[in-house]
């Protein structure tokens, strides 16, 4: 009962009743990626994605964030896209996680000073 009302009343869990019913109606199933998302269209040309966790920008792949945005390309089939050995795994976005990147992590010596101040 507390997910149900849960999935009424929150946007960001996941898609909300208009959401779905909304896609129910209208959307037709064009794909989905390695992450469980789902995208969709409708008639009218209109793309929009069903996240299958948390909802995060982020996480939509490289060729399906080019198909989201109306953006031409040469994939024209990417169900069959072939990832290359020196492609890295899509990642979310880490800001504000201790797994995100800034310069100097662990050097310890990035703390000196680098420069005198006048006196």
């Amino acid at each position: 009962m507390l997910t149900f009302l849960k999935k009424i009343f929150t946007w960001w869990n996941r898609d909300t009743i208009g959401t779905r019913i909304k896609t129910i109606l209208f959307g037709k199933l064009i794909g989905s990626d390695e992450h469980g998302n789902k995208y969709y269209q409708s008639k009218k040309g209109k793309r929009w994605v069903i996240y299958a966790n948390e909802i995060d920008a982020s996480k939509i792949p490289v060729e399906w964030y080019s198909w989201i945005h109306f953006m031409p390309n040469k994939i024209e089939n990417i169900h069959k896209l072939e990832k290359h050995n020196w492609q890295k795994p899509h990642q979310a976005n880490l800001t504000g996680t201790d797994s995100a990147y800034y310069p100097n992590k662990n050097n310890k010596n990035a703390t000196e000073k680098k420069y005198k101040s006048w006196k």
